[in-house]
């Protein structure tokens, strides 16, 4: 189970709408340390002075470059290429989740989706015990260790 003494795992949400950011927050604080960013202005300055466990990217982000270029250029980088990455995004055709994979995402979810579904796969690249959900919605057997 968590204790005080273990730190949350630190994540970076890559997402530019302002709800999205909001419902994301909410849910994952929990569970994470959250930084998010709506650019990849913002996300260059959030990458180069933090060490972060996994990101979530959305491919449709404000800026000169977009999630999949995000998500190439750290892939490429020896200090970042070990950060797991799950793209996050509304483009959801086949084509869409092939162009992540191929641009280094190591997993793709389409939104909507199931929040459990999204946790749960956070929890899997980080190794984590994963959340078992009930009929009632309860959900019980998340452990950070």
């Amino acid at each position: 189970m968590v204790t005080a003494a273990e730190p949350k795992p630190k994540l970076l949400i890559a997402e530019d709408d302002d709800e999205n950011q909001k419902f994301l927050n909410l849910f994952l604080k929990k569970y994470f340390t959250l930084d998010i960013c709506d650019s990849s202005d913002s996300f260059y300055k959030l990458i180069e002075k933090n060490r972060y466990d996994i990101i979530l990217m959305d491919i449709s982000i404000k800026g000169n470059k977009n999630g999949l270029e995000l998500a190439k250029e750290l892939k490429n980088n020896n200090e970042t290429k070990s950060i797991p990455i799950i793209c996050y995004t509304a483009h959801a055709f086949n084509t869409d989740r092939l162009n992540a994979l191929d641009h280094g995402c190591d997993a793709y979810i389409s939104k909507p989706s199931d929040i459990y579904i999204l946790l749960n796969s956070l929890f899997s690249f980080l190794k984590k015990e994963q959340l078992e959900i009930h009929e009632s919605g309860t959900t019980t057997g998340f452990a950070l260790a």
